[in-house]
């Protein structure tokens, strides 16, 4: 009988402790979320005030924005992208309006996104018209039976979906038109040198793309990634961002992961996968995976960049190997985190 009594009070404090959550609204689990706006030569001293306090006031919002949706008990895949279409439309990132600009004097852009609970993904590359890439990446994923699209193709699956369609003009800032001038002007000094073209094109100081990783309170993991592409690039050039597996992962079993970086690199090593292997054939938390993929083995083949990482805990990881990298996160504990440089905390 006292066996049963105290079944009894223990289901009932259970119920009673669950009822006040809900009225609480408190979590089911931990929900965190974290972004990234792109890694390279990112110093202070080459950065006016002005602009740093730009860069992160846009981190700021577009970080709280997407942990917004997950305290609301919004999805992995809402927060992620509600993050990306406010730095795709903020004119100052490589991705979305602030695309850098192609040899020809175009803008290209890519994007994709994965959903953890299933590891559907969708994706869109090279394409010049679509407002907000990321917004087709997702419609890529959820209603087609594709996971890439590209070019034209990817402009008028987008179409048909209702998805905005701009102008090629309105992707490309004087700021990326600067960038593209310098570039090829270093290009030519190179070929007047050495009587040949360089082995490859002059880099741009920055890897401008950007990225979210979600973990929801149903426990379901998200990450997605979008990027105007590498400055001078050429010939349809696609990098890692609309690559499943190297530019983003995300598979509830292990982790999310977005990156950022010199694309070759991190489409040659699988860098987000990589990550989550780690996790699943080593059994390495996720902090020690991530760092050893971008902080060794990356480094290795001489690959630069960084990523963001998430798991099902709410660990999180951020490692860059460049001088900097624009990033934010909310913690489980709702600490929020915005950084640009090396010694950012």
């Amino acid at each position: 009988m006292n066996h049963i009594w105290s079944r009894r009070a223990f289901l009932s404090t259970a119920l009673a402790t669950t009822a006040a959550a809900i009225v609480r609204g408190a979590p089911s689990q931990p929900i965190a979320f974290a972004i990234h706006g792109g890694a390279g030569v990112i110093e202070k001293s080459s950065m006016t005030p002005e602009r740093e306090a730009q860069y992160r006031l846009k981190l700021t919002e577009a970080v709280t924005a997407g942990h917004q949706v997950l305290k609301r008990g919004g999805t992995a895949l809402d927060a992620v992208v509600t993050a990306i279409v406010l730095l795709e439309d903020s004119g100052i990132f490589n991705a979305g309006k602030g695309a850098v600009f192609t040899s020809a004097g175009t803008c290209e852009l890519d994007a994709s996104i994965m959903n953890g609970a299933n590891r559907a993904a969708g994706a869109v590359a090279g394409v010049k018209r679509i407002k907000n890439p990321i917004r087709a990446a997702r419609a890529v994923m959820e209603h087609s039976p594709h996971v890439l699209m590209v070019g034209s193709g990817a402009e008028a699956f987008a179409a048909e979906r209702g998805l905005t369609l701009v102008s090629p003009k309105y992707f490309g800032t004087e700021e990326g038109r600067r960038e593209l001038e310098k570039i090829k002007a270093e290009e030519a000094r190179r070929k007047k040198v050495a009587r040949q073209f360089p082995s490859e094109p002059a880099a741009a100081a920055k890897f401008g793309t950007v990225g979210a990783v979600a973990l929801d309170a149903q426990g379901n993991l998200a990450a997605g990634t979008s990027t105007g592409g590498m400055s001078n690039k050429r010939f349809g050039r696609v990098g890692d961002a609309p690559i499943i597996g190297a530019g983003t992962y995300a598979d509830n079993a292990t982790c999310a992961v977005s990156c950022t970086g010199h694309g070759e690199y991190f489409i040659r090593s699988v860098v987000a996968y990589d990550i989550a292997a780690l996790m699943a054939y080593k059994g390495l938390p996720l902090k020690e995976a991530a760092e050893e993929v971008i902080l060794r083995k990356l480094v290795t083949m001489g690959g630069t960049g960084g990523a963001i990482a998430l798991d099902r805990q709410g660990n999180m990881a951020l490692p860059f190997n460049s001088p900097g990298m624009h990033r934010a996160s909310i913690d489980p504990d709702g600490r929020l985190f915005v950084g640009i440089y090396r010694d950012d905390g």
